[in-house]
C-alpha cells in the first residue's frame, strides 16, 4: 500500500524578478514544509502554476524539491496533461527521477468522455507500470467532472492508487468511498472540506493552507482520526477565514500575496495572473494577523 501521509502540500512556484524560476528559494521553502508538517510535496500542481512552466522549468523544479527534502517528505511530480502522448513523455522521464508518485488532472479544455478520460489514464498508468498515480479532479478548472465510477474502473489498475478529489461535492465524495477500495486514497483538494470529507472515509488533504498552518493540519486530522472529533473541529474553525481568505481570488495569487507578507521572496504570480489588489490584500492580512502568522 502506497503511503503519501495525512498533509500533502500543492507547493508554490517562486519567481525572480526577471520572472524566471526562483530555483533557490523552491529547495527554501520545500525544505521549510517538510519541517512543518508537509508529508508529501506536490511539485507543478494548480498551485504550482503548471499552465504557465515549461517541461525543462518542471522538469528542474522535481530535482530540486527531490533533493530538498529527501528523506524528510515524499514528492509528487505533477505530469499531466490534456494531451496523453505529453502526459506519458512527461511521467516517464519525472519516474527516472524516482520519484515518489505523479498527479494526473483531468485533461481540461478538450472535455473529453468518460471512457476517453479512463483511456487516457489508463495509457499514463501502463507507460510508468511502477510509479504511483494520483487522479486530480477539479471540474471549475478543467470543465469535466471524473464520475465516480471511471474513477472505480481506474482503481483496479495497481498503480492508480489515489484521487486529490476538488468536485466540491460531499454525494460525489460518498460514492467515490463506497465504489473503490478501502486502500484506495481519497484526498481532499480543499482545505475547507478536508474535516468534513474526512469523515467520508478520506485520508488526509492536499493543501495550499500548510504552506501556512502545515503543523495544525496534521493536528486536525490526527486528532479526528483519533476520535477527539471536538479537537478536530475546533482546529478547523480557527483555521476557516484562512482557508477562505486564500480564495478570494484565482489561487495561488492570495497565497504567494501570504508568503511574500511573512517574508518569503516568492515573487508575484506569472501572466495572466497577477499580484493580489490592495483591497483583498488588507483583508488577507487581517487575518494573517488574527492567527499570529505574520
Amino acid at each position: 500500500m502506497v503511503n503519501f501521509g495525512r498533509v500533502l502540500t500543492a507547493m508554490i512556484t517562486p519567481f525572480n524578478s526577471e520572472d524566471s524560476v526562483n530555483y533557490e528559494v523552491a529547495e527554501r521553502l520545500a525544505a521549510h514544509l517538510a519541517e512543518k508538517g508537509t508529508d508529501t510535496i506536490v511539485v507543478c500542481g494548480t498551485t504550482g502554476e503548471s499552465p504557465t512552466l515549461t517541461w525543462d522549468e518542471e522538469y528542474q523544479l522535481f530535482q530540486v524539491v527531490q533533493k530538498a527534502v529527501a528523506g524528510k517528505a515524499k514528492v509528487i511530480a505533477g505530469t499531466g496533461s490534456n494531451s496523453t502522448q505529453e502526459a506519458i513523455a512527461a511521467t516517464q522521464k519525472a519516474a527516472k527521477l524516482g520519484i515518489d508518485g505523479s498527479l494526473q488532472v483531468v485533461p481540461y479544455y478538450n472535455k473529453p468522455p468518460q471512457a476517453g478520460l479512463y483511456h487516457h489514464f489508463q495509457a499514463i498508468a501502463k507507460s510508468s507500470p511502477d510509479l504511483p498515480l494520483m487522479l486530480y479532479n477539479v471540474p471549475s478548472r478543467t470543465g469535466q467532472n471524473l464520475q465516480p465510477e471511471t474513477v472505480a474502473r481506474l482503481a483496479e489498475i495497481p498503480n492508480i492508487v489515489a484521487i486529490k478529489e476538488a468536485s466540491g461535492s460531499f454525494d460525489q465524495t460518498s460514492q467515490l468511498r463506497c465504489l473503490t477500495p478501502s486502500d484506495f486514497a481519497i484526498y481532499s483538494g480543499d482545505d475547507s472540506f478536508t474535516l468534513a470529507l474526512l469523515a467520508l472515509g478520506a485520508t488526509g488533504v492536499v493543501s495550499v493552507a500548510s504552506h501556512l498552518v502545515g503543523t495544525e493540519l496534521q493536528q486536525m486530522i490526527q486528532a479526528f482520526q483519533a476520535g477527539q472529533t471536538e479537537v478536530a473541529r475546533e482546529i478547523h474553525l480557527k483555521l476557516f477565514p484562512l482557508f477562505k481568505v486564500l480564495f478570494c481570488t484565482a489561487n495561488p495569487i492570495p497565497l504567494k500575496a501570504a508568503l511574500q507578507l511573512q517574508g518569503w521572496d516568492v515573487g508575484v504570480p506569472r501572466p495572466p495572473l497577477c499580484d493580489l489588489p490592495d483591497e483583498l490584500k488588507q483583508e488577507l492580512e487581517a487575518v494573517l494577523i488574527k492567527l499570529s502568522l505574520i
